[in-house]
């Protein structure tokens, strides 16, 4: 299960009356909520029908259904996906072969339903009741850690819904060097692999001011400079972004930190060719991703040098 976990939801599970009572629905929606607005999108199906479908005020949507919408998509956590089948759905069983279908064009963690809707889909282990949630293999291995190799990948494939959908992607390692191919060329393939983007998100890149190795921390900013511009740039024209680069003294730890999801990354984005060789990714929690990105803001405190690389 990815960091970020992608998952489609038929309407009635936000509809009081398919459950046994307005406090279950609340019960349920508010269990919803904690996992969706920290580690988790919701497909907007049908190139956006699905979120019109509570525009219909004449059925009983439960309150905090409509306060996990509205969170949603202030968060921009409500994604949006193609039409997948031929005529528009008119009930939660027309929705939930909606969501199957764009399963199948694009895989989700899991698709949600009312008990009565996933009656019908037992034997499909992508489907559960929104109710019987726990039991669901997707759902009960979702962790705040992923172990993964050190290759491009496995970054790409955990990074896959990130790079899809963050508005913002602050990329954070003290050694970041594209001249270094073992280590971190194939950074450059991740950002050049944004092009398919239609919408090209902020783009940063923050690292240490010193370089090269041993203990001389002095800063170096022509050197550092020198070594990052022509990859990024080449990396940037591909992708039709503009990446801006922040060079600090003082720099440690290593995060990947967007608007969607905080991820901390021992080795940071450096891969290898040694074989079966692995890391440990961690999602941040929210005020811990806030707090890096805070000592990471320009505005409140100045880097030793900050540049930018326009690829369009």
């Amino acid at each position: 299960m990815a960091l970020l976990a992608e998952y489609a939801l038929t309407p009635g599970v936000f509809d009081v009356t398919a459950y046994t009572s307005e406090e279950v629905c609340g019960l349920h929606l508010q269990a919803l909520k904690d996992v969706l607005l920290h580690e988790g999108l919701v497909r907007n199906l049908r190139s956006g029908e699905w979120v019109k479908t509570f525009d219909d005020s004449s059925r009983p949507w439960h309150q905090r259904g409509k306060e996990l919408l509205k969170k949603l998509r202030t968060q921009q956590r409500i994604v949006l996906a193609d039409a997948a089948v031929a005529t528009a759905p008119q009930t939660d069983t027309d929705w939930c072969a909606e969501a199957l279908a764009s399963h199948s064009a694009r895989p989700l963690a899991g698709v949600i339903a009312t008990d009565a809707t996933a009656v019908p889909h037992a034997r499909n282990a992508i489907v559960s009741s929104v109710s019987k949630l726990s039991s669901a293999p997707w759902w009960a291995s979702r962790s705040p850690s992923l172990r993964l190799g050190r290759t491009l990948v496995d970054y790409e494939a955990a990074l896959a819904p990130v790079l899809r959908h963050a508005n913002s992607l602050i990329f954070v390692d003290p050694f970041i060097d594209p001249t270094d191919h073992h280590q971190y060329g194939d950074l450059m393939k991740l950002l050049a692999g944004l092009r398919s983007r239609s919408v090209k998100p902020l783009v940063e890149i923050h690292r240490a001011a010193w370089y090269g190795g041993g203990n001389d921390k002095r800063p170096q900013v022509n050197d550092v400079v020198a070594a990052l511009t022509p990859a990024i740039t080449t990396a940037a024209r591909t992708a039709g972004l503009s990446v801006d680069v922040f060079l600090w003294d003082d720099i440690h730890d290593r995060y990947l930190i967007t608007d969607l999801i905080g991820i901390s990354l021992p080795y940071g984005f450096g891969t290898t060719k040694k074989p079966n060789e692995q890391t440990t990714w961690t999602r941040l929690g929210r005020d811990d991703r806030d707090a890096v990105q805070r000592g990471f803001d320009s505005a409140r405190r100045a880097p030793r040098h900050r540049f930018t690389v326009k690829g369009t």
